[in-house]
């Protein structure tokens, strides 16, 4: 069970709207729409749940590039909407380390596996999935609710209902109850 929700930060306080994930495949798609949210520019977060797994924060200020935060990589990666977040970036991962490999095809087809089992590799999902390469764990940037009141080791000490913890420091849980 997900739940995501869009928080912008506007001169009368934080306006929050749930969120249909279902369109966006990227990561720029997740920060246009979080920009649409604000049209004033101000600070748009946001808060991805799956319930008892894995919470994730992005931040959007702007035009700036989005700040993100994953409480558990390995646990976000078995999931469609942790993909998007978990960026080679963020992941520490040079993008063109993996392009070399997948032109020789040394996929494991040649020893007859199907292709439906390389699908899974990609995504993560399978025996031989990226998950070697996705660490246990918080990933990213543990700051980016510093400044709004949400210290480092608040947010890594956070439970799995992060984003109703969030919401509560942010002054925001009533605005966040109107749409979960």
């Amino acid at each position: 069970m997900y739940f995501a929700a869009l928080l912008a930060r506007t001169e009368d306080g934080w306006e929050a709207s749930d969120t249909e994930l279902d369109d966006v495949e990227t990561l720029s798609d997740l920060a246009d729409l979080a920009r649409e949210a604000s049209p004033d520019e101000d600070t748009v977060l946001v808060l991805i749940e799956q319930e008892d797994a894995w919470f994730g924060v992005v931040r959007v200020d702007g035009e700036e590039d989005p700040r993100i935060y994953v409480s558990d990589a390995a646990a976000a990666a078995r999931s469609s909407y942790g993909e998007i977040l978990l960026t080679d970036e963020l992941l520490g991962r040079d993008p063109d380390d993996g392009d070399d490999l997948d032109a020789l095809d040394l996929d494991g087809t040649e020893d007859g596996e199907s292709d439906e089992d390389d699908d899974d590799a990609e995504d993560g999902a399978g025996p031989a999935g990226s998950a070697e390469s996705v660490p246990h764990g918080p990933v990213g940037d543990a700051l980016i609710l510093d400044d709004l009141g949400v210290s480092e080791k608040e947010l890594r000490l956070m439970s799995t209902e992060a984003v109703t913890e969030i919401a509560e420091s942010l002054g925001a849980s009533e605005t966040l109850e109107t749409v979960r």
